[in-house]
Order: structure tokens, then C-alpha cells, then sequence
């Protein structure tokens, strides 16, 4: 296995390359890359800023000055182009809309810190594309300040597609306003339940099948699976998942962590609000781990491996587990196993229990409105009834073609009622994966001012092993358990914000101690007293009252305006 292991890590190289080209991570981890940082552009704060040229099928009307759009550029696109305004789908989007924009492009993986220095410049653009609901205070504090524009005017009169589409799903409405009632965005949403789980575990089925091994479904079954990875196959690092940004952040969806009955975050329990990492549970999963790490069943640099490291480990054999996605994870890695092994294989597992036929408590699910990909517009652009009715365009009928489907002829056909994606996008002629090509031409598999359609779905997890993925991995009870998008008021996201600042810092540093045996699993409950010090108790209080006044029923007519 080790003289194995070396030829491939020969190629490592080459294999991270070819993942950088293949655009491997898609909606399901929206990542970034660094931007053109070429001389001739001109530099705003908080990112790079590039106008479209309005040339060729990404023309636009020029007759009205552009308008600043500020974004990340997602990892898939930046695999092949490194602005946003060459990707194809940025061009068609101006061009069907007649509207010209300069795209300003924060440094990869930096987004915080750019809208930090975006904000304190005073010079806004039109458009913001960022997580406004994590914003300190919250998107009500933000619309005070003057950092973006209180919506609900501008929905009532520039906004139909949108308006028409919160009328008909008042469970979505009530997510993407504040407890002040103000609209702050035009959001992402994933309406449809099969589009909102896409990750899970993932294993090398080969490795199994020559140790004789069934797919893991305990946490005694993975002890078994990963210790005969380690002694058996002589693997350096049996299970990997992301740490970056922050430790344990590849399995917060509940891997792991969810079969001691918790997860690392707010959940609800038969309609109360918790706090995972103060609960015994929590306990548990920090002493496995800790076990596991002291016998080197988890990868020892853990809380540091970004998606490039947990790629070459699953792909040049230094790893044989992890919690991934169908898309980003089997979808791009199983391609390129082969062609160093055409005998390898992957495979899905369920979510680990403690005992089993138990069915998991917890999974990965994603919000109906997602955290990214909402737009705001600048509390001082000039440019507000424009930059409405351009964000309006993705949730109206063609639109929504667009932005799931990209152009028809080109990315997609029409046949029988369906919109098929054509070879480009599913066997492109370039190499590119289906990921990368979607990206380059949708915004179907990461996400945006639009609502998913469930046909992209459909024809992106095309492997047999994605689709039993997506069915493993749905079978849990996260649905019962998830805290959804909840109405704060301005008061209740600035203490929010500020416990849970110190809260989550303390969480992440201690679980860190605790797993690499700095401390002892005795200083448990003096980490949840210093939790509560900090305030966690209140935050936990803030949460339920928000989920209260979110379950509250909608009214029968409430118009979108005031």
C-alpha cells in the first residue's frame, strides 16, 4: 500500500491540478479563488473590479452607465476563468437583461474581511452579494446603517417575479424578513426537499471489498473500517473531512457527532432550541474522537485540511474516508481514481448510529432560504429600481431558465418538456466536469438571486453511485431538527452576534484541546460553565423566541409593502 501510496503521491501534483481545471466544488461548497489581479484593472475597496465589455453575446444596452455588482466568484467557475465578467453565464445574464455591470471580486476565501473594508470605504457598489443574515446585528442593523436598502418598496413596485413568488410560499416569505418586517434580499431558495441534502459519508468500496468489509453503519462498524484501513492497508490518514474555516466544520452537519444525539450548533428538540457542544452528548463525540485521533484514525493535521488537501488525500490513498459531496466528492473523485485505478471504487454510507437499525437523528439538510448567495441592494446606490428589476429576472420564468439551465442550444435543449443539458455540460469536450460546466454557464449547482429547480438535480447526480448517495444520506431525521431561517429583530442579532463571536471560539478551541489530549475530557463541564459565562444560555433564548415568532401563522393577506 505505501509503495502504492508513493507512485500516486508522485502525481499529486498533476491531480490537484487537474482538480483546479476540473472545478470540484460546487453549491454545495461555494469556494472562491483569488481574482485576475492584473495591473491594467482598476482596484475598489473589499475586491477586484472588472466591467463587462459588452461584446458578443454578453453585450449589453449601452446606453446607461454600468452598475457595481460585488461578489465572489465561485471555486467552479474560477477553475476556468478567474473574472466573473468571462464566465458565460455573467455575460448571457447582461445581455437578456440589457444591463451592463462592473463585477468587483473580493480575494478568495476572504469574504468577511473584504465587505469589512467594502463597508468602511463608504464607497458601496449598486449590489452585494454576501451572508446578510450573519452580519454583526444583524440585516436590520445593516439597513439602519445605511449599508443596504430596506427591499420591501422596491419588491412591491420593481419586483413581480419575486413578489408573486413569496405570495404563493409565505413559509419562504417569513424567512427572508427581519422581525421588523423589512425584506434585505433577494435570496436563494431551495424550495424542493431533494435538493437540500447532498453530502455525506464517503469510502473507498474497493478497500472494503478487499478487507472483506461491509459498508459502516455504527460507530463500532467505522472504528472496525477505519482501523483495518490503518493497520491493514497501511493508510496514513483513514478519515478526512474538512477544518477550514473552522475545526470540524466537514462534519457539523452531524457526522459523527449526530449519533451521541447532538450536533456542533443550534437544533431544535421537540420544538425547543439547543446548544450541541454544551450537551452531554457533545462529551462523547469529543471522547471518540479524541480515542480515534490518539490511534491515528483521523487525519492528525485535521483542523487545517482545506478541500485541495482532503482531495489529494482521497485521491492519492493517504485517506480512505470522508464526509463529502455527491457532486464535489464522489462526482469528481471516482473519474480520477480510475485513471490510476481502473478497479477503484466509491461508496456512500449512512450516517453512523450507535446502534444499529436506529435511524440517524441527524444529517446534512440545508435551509429552504440559504445563508449565501442572497443580493442587497446598496443603501446608496442611485441605481435601486435598476438593480431591482435585474435581480427580479432569476425568479421569473426565463430567468429560471437561466440560471438552472444556462442557454438553450448551447448548455441546454428543450425535448419533450424537459430542459436537457447538452454534452457540454454532462461529457464536455474540453475535460471539464459536469461542475465545473454548469457553473460556467448556470448557477444551478451553487446558488444566487433564484429559485433551484430540481431537474438540474436530476441530471447532475447522473452516476449510480450519487443517486444512492442522495438516498442514503436523506434517510435521517434532520428535517425534525433543523432550526430554519428565523425573523430577529436589531436588538436580538447584535447580542446574538456578540455571545456567540466568543461562544464559538471557545467552542472550537476547546474541542480542539480535548480531541488532541491537551485537555482532559474532565475539563468538560468546566468548558460549558465558561459557555454560559459567555452568555450561551441567552443565546439560546434569543433563538427560541425568534423560532416562536416564526412559527406564529402568516396572515391571509399581508402585502408585501407596508
Amino acid at each position: 500500500m505505501r509503495k502504492k501510496s508513493a507512485r500516486l503521491m508522485a502525481a499529486a501534483a498533476a491531480t490537484v491540478a487537474l482538480l483546479a481545471l476540473v472545478g470540484y466544488r460546487d453549491r454545495e461548497s461555494a469556494g472562491v479563488r483569488p481574482a485576475d489581479g492584473s495591473a491594467g484593472e482598476p482596484k475598489q475597496a473589499g475586491g477586484a473590479a472588472d466591467e463587462a465589455d459588452g461584446s458578443g453575446r454578453g453585450g449589453a444596452n449601452g446606453g446607461e452607465a454600468a452598475m457595481t455588482y460585488w461578489a465572489e466568484l465561485n471555486g467552479n467557475a474560477a477553475s476556468a476563468r478567474q473574472r466573473i465578467q468571462d464566465v458565460p453565464f455573467f455575460q448571457e445574464w447582461q445581455r437578456e437583461t440589457g444591463t451592463r455591470l462592473t463585477f468587483i471580486q473580493p480575494p478568495s476565501n476572504q469574504a468577511k474581511e473584504a465587505i469589512n473594508v467594502l463597508l468602511a470605504s463608504g464607497k458601496l457598489p449598486d449590489m452585494i452579494e454576501y451572508e446578510w443574515a450573519s452580519f454583526p446585528g444583524g440585516p436590520e442593523k445593516a439597513i439602519k446603517d445605511g449599508y443596504i436598502l430596506r427591499l420591501n418598496d422596491a419588491i412591491d413596485r420593481y419586483a413581480p417575479n419575486l413578489k408573486a413568488y413569496l405570495r404563493g410560499h409565505p413559509d419562504i416569505d417569513k424567512q427572508i424578513r427581519t422581525a421588523d418586517g423589512s425584506y434585505y434580499m433577494f435570496p436563494f431558495v431551495q424550495n424542493d426537499d431533494r435538493l437540500r441534502t447532498y453530502q455525506g459519508p464517503i469510502l473507498r468500496k474497493d478497500w472494503l471489498d478487499e478487507l472483506g468489509l461491509g459498508v459502516p453503519e455504527t460507530i463500532d462498524d467505522w472504528h472496525t473500517v477505519l482501523k483495518a484501513f490503518k493497520e491493514r492497508k497501511g493508510v496514513e490518514a483513514p478519515l478526512t473531512f474538512l477544518g477550514v474555516p473552522n475545526p470540524l466544520y466537514g462534519i457539523e452537519g452531524g457526522g459523527f457527532i449526530g449519533a451521541y444525539g447532538v450536533k456542533k450548533g443550534f437544533y431544535l428538540e421537540n420544538g425547543r432550541v439547543k446548544y450541541g457542544p454544551q450537551e452531554p452528548g457533545y462529551k462523547s463525540f469529543l471522547t471518540l474522537f479524541r480515542d480515534w485521533y490518539a490511534e491515528g484514525l483521523i487525519d492528525p493535521n485535521f483542523a487545517a485540511v482545506d478541500s485541495e488537501t482532503q482531495d489529494a488525500s482521497m485521491l492519492t490513498g493517504r485517506s480512505g474516508a470522508s464526509i463529502w459531496n455527491a457532486g464535489a466528492g464522489i462526482g469528481t473523485w471516482l473519474p480520477v481514481l480510475r485513471q490510476n485505478d481502473p478497479s477503484a471504487e466509491l461508496t456512500a454510507a449512512p450516517y453512523p448510529v450507535l446502534r444499529r437499525g436506529d435511524r440517524p437523528k441527524f444529517g446534512q439538510l440545508a435551509p429552504a432560504v440559504g445563508s449565501s448567495g442572497g443580493v442587497a441592494i446598496s443603501g446608496a446606490s442611485p441605481n435601486a429600481e435598476r438593480a431591482a428589476r435585474l435581480l427580479d429576472y432569476g425568479y421569473g420564468p426565463q430567468g429560471h431558465m437561466l440560471f438552472n439551465f444556462g442557454i438553450e442550444g448551447v448548455s441546454y435543449e428543450m425535448k419533450d418538456g424537459y430542459p436537457r443539458y447538452t454534452d457540454l455540460i454532462l461529457n464536455n469536450p474540453d475535460k471539464l466536469a459536469p461542475s465545473q460546466a454548469l457553473a460556467m454557464y448556470t448557477r444551478a449547482s451553487y446558488f444566487g438571486p433564484f429559485v433551484q429547480d430540481v431537474r438540474y438535480m436530476e441530471q447532475y447526480y447522473s452516476m449510480p453511485e450519487q443517486k444512492d448517495a442522495i438516498r442514503l444520506w436523506g434517510a435521517t431525521d434532520a428535517a425534525d431538527h433543523v432550526l430554519p431561517a428565523t425573523p430577529k429583530t436589531e436588538k436580538e442579532n447584535a447580542e446574538l452576534s456578540a455571545i456567540m463571536r466568543d461562544a464559538a471560539a471557545l467552542t472550537d478551541e476547546a474541542s480542539l484541546k480535548f480531541i488532541l489530549g491537551i485537555e482532559p475530557m474532565d475539563g468538560f463541564d468546566a468548558y460549558v460553565e465558561q459557555l454560559k459565562s459567555l452568555g450561551i444560555e441567552r443565546a439560546i433564548e434569543i433563538q427560541q423566541t425568534a423560532y416562536d415568532r416564526y412559527r406564529q401563522p402568516v396572515r391571509a393577506e399581508r402585502p408585501v409593502s407596508d
